[in-house]
């Protein structure tokens, strides 16, 4: 089998990486790229014993199917294969079954191949970790390769510290070192090996789940996606009529649900069409029938709730229909992915996006969840180093960026392979002054401890004399030649400050206490300020702050602290 030029590019990176390091790295190509054959081939050069991991029992097929295309044919641990065979140069396992009987894997292996790496977590009591710790023990030298579509996790980022393009990635808690090889999805559509993906939001009818805010650590709760869907049930059968009548010119339709509940309700509306559900409670048996009569085109329609976003492959598939908000833009591009494959009579795949989720395929990788749901990928130059960064922001129609949420520069700085210091937005230290970043709890230059802003206002607020004003919105004026910034509270209640611009040093103070907390576009040069003039008609370029605390003075308040990115309990009051 001859493998495809950027398959070969991949397989080349991986070994030319680790012919000079030995730290794990990872290889991110699109879903329907061809993952399999990578990994096949990386299987035959490798010169000791090789374990392919992934968390599915069809993605353990789909591998040692390709490893016995190009080699020799791997042996099979997967209890839903029904075959638990360690004892080959390259083995196929499903990490489920491996960690169940660490005993079987009690031997050296020189490297290790996981598929679907995004799903490795790095708590200690995971079943990747217990696993790669009783392999670590066997042959301390052991080699860790990650295969991915998605290189990201919902509520850490990005799953490797440092890309090869010479960005940051995650520098607290990546599960890999390195991203060594990334191949975009535009490529692969332009020279014919995916198919074209036409996205559109709603047609007929959308869900609104603007008001929807993910956990911490994770997506929506199903409590709040059904009390919206409760209420939603006339956009639910609009969608189904339009489902059904694109139907007729469509050969496999998958839809995305919210809930088993919202599953349920869609399947009633299909109950005159060829339909089957699938959700996390189906059993195996059953749910192989499914899939095994949608794949033959028994079934057009497949509903399913969290289940056909990995290890599923129906290349007839050419209507998506996601009926359901997601935070995670891995989510996103996994589900979209599923009618991405070439067939026969398929000439392009028709994505709709009833939820609104927003993403833009073809650069979604921003590490991130989405601060809101008009935010798209935007590049921000930084002013020190150069780099192009990829942020979310906001556009106008024309594509020019009125506002960006990026913290710090990702750009590595060539010469020390050390993260641009530059940073957009910043929190600085009271003590020393260094700036940190807007969550840091403690100062990266002198370690002093930063105080909690609900802590801090917590403790001026029971004294005497402050006031929390609530600033709802901002207007600047030239007062005079002097800069006028008028908060608003949301009963219109004002906050005056001055700021003036005579001298250089007036004008090192605003861009200081004015200019740079407030902007919108922080980084971006602006035009030389010499005027309040000037300023008012920049007025669209600056945000105001959340909170402002004050303090009571003998005839008016004075000015204390403001507060941006403001994420604390006392976003909902305006005094305390």
């Amino acid at each position: 089998m001859q493998l495809r030029d950027y398959q070969q590019h991949a397989v080349n990176a991986a070994i030319s990486h680790f012919q000079q390091k030995s730290a794990s790295a990872v290889l991110v190509l699109p879903t329907g790229a061809g993952k399999s054959i990578v990994i096949a081939e990386l299987a035959r050069r490798a010169k000791g014993r090789v374990l392919i991991l992934t968390h599915v029992k069809e993605l353990v097929a789909q591998n040692a199917e390709k490893v016995a295309v190009l080699t020799a044919k791997a042996s099979i641990y997967a209890a839903g294969l029904q075959q638990k065979d360690a004892s080959a140069k390259t083995v196929v396992a499903s990490v489920q079954s491996a960690v169940r009987n660490l005993d079987a894997f009690a031997s050296a292996f020189s490297l290790v191949i996981i598929d679907e790496c995004h799903r490795v977590s790095l708590s200690t009591d995971s079943q990747y970790q217990q696993l790669l710790s009783q392999l670590k023990q066997h042959n301390p030298e052991i080699k860790l390769l990650g295969l991915t579509a998605t290189p990201f996790r919902l509520g850490s980022g990005w799953i490797y510290r440092q890309h090869y393009h010479g960005r940051v990635g995650n520098t607290l808690n990546p599960t890999f070192e390195y991203c060594i090889f990334d191949l975009p999805l535009r490529p692969l559509i332009k020279q014919g090996y995916l198919t074209t993906p036409r996205l559109y939001d709603g047609l007929s009818a959308q869900y609104d789940f603007s008001s929807l805010k993910p956990k911490a650590e994770g997506d929506y709760t199903e409590t709040e996606v059904n009390s919206i869907l409760g209420k939603s049930g006339r956009a639910t059968a609009l969608i189904m009529q339009q489902l059904i009548t694109l139907a007729t010119q469509r050969q496999g339709i998958i839809v995305f649900a919210a809930t088993v509940k919202h599953a349920n309700e869609i399947m009633q509306l299909l109950s005159q069409q060829n339909a089957a559900i699938l959700n996390a409670e189906t059993p195996t048996v059953e749910r192989d029938q499914l899939i095994d009569a949608f794949k033959d085109r028994q079934i057009k329609f497949l509903v399913n709730v969290a289940v056909l976003t990995t290890g599923f492959d129906a290349p007839h598939v050419d209507l998506i229909a996601i009926l359901r908000p997601t935070a995670s833009v891995s989510l996103f591009q996994q589900m979209v992915g599923r009618g991405l494959r070439i067939a026969a009579g398929k000439t392009e795949c028709l994505i709709i996006d009833y939820a609104a989720n927003g993403y833009d395929l073809f650069s979604p990788e921003v590490g991130q969840a989405k601060p809101n749901s008009k935010s798209v990928p935007v590049q921000v130059l930084c002013p020190e180093c150069g780099f192009a960064n990829i942020f979310w922001g906001l556009t106008d129609q024309d594509g020019d960026i009125i506002e960006h949420y990026g913290r710090r520069c990702q750009g590595l700085i060539e010469d020390t392979a050390q993260q641009c210091q530059f940073r957009y937005r910043s929190r600085n230290c009271p003590e020393c002054g260094a700036e940190n970043d807007i969550a840091a709890r403690s100062c990266q230059q002198c370690e002093s401890v930063l105080v909690d802003p609900d802590k801090r206002l917590r403790e001026v607020l029971n004294q005497q004399h402050h006031h929390l004003f609530r600033c709802h919105n901002m207007q600047l004026s030239d007062d005079n030649g002097d800069l006028k910034v008028s908060y608003y509270d949301i009963e219109g209640n004002p906050f005056y400050r001055w700021f003036k611009l005579q001298s250089p040093a007036q004008r090192r103070a605003l861009y200081a206490l004015f200019i740079k907390p407030h902007s919108k576009v922080p980084g971006t040069p602006l035009p030389t300020i010499k005027t309040a003039a000037q300023l008012v008609a920049l007025a669209e370029r600056f945000r105001p702050p959340q909170l402002i605390l004050l303090q009571k003075q003998k005839h008016s308040w004075q000015h204390v602290e403001s507060y941006f990115d403001y994420q604390g309990r006392y976003q909902q009051f305006t005094e305390q």
